[in-house]
């Protein structure tokens, strides 16, 4: 399972759902639906843009859990 740890990531930086969005052009309901880990797929420009605005590297953000 792929666990998105944006909500950790976005707590780290201060930054508010609010904030990230007007910086990276995406919708906060986008933005949230990531936060609380029900998006099915996230495309790469998406994911270049957060980490551009955050500061951050895609393994801060996404993290493989194994379910067994």
């Amino acid at each position: 399972m792929i666990s998105v740890n944006l909500d950790v990531v976005m707590a780290k930086r201060k930054i508010s759902l609010n904030d990230l969005s007007a910086k990276t052009n995406i919708s906060t309901t986008n933005l949230s639906i990531l936060k609380t880990n029900k998006a099915k797929a996230v495309r790469f420009s998406t994911l270049e843009a957060i980490c551009r605005a955050l500061g951050c590297q895609p393994g801060d953000i996404l993290e493989f859990k194994d379910s067994q």
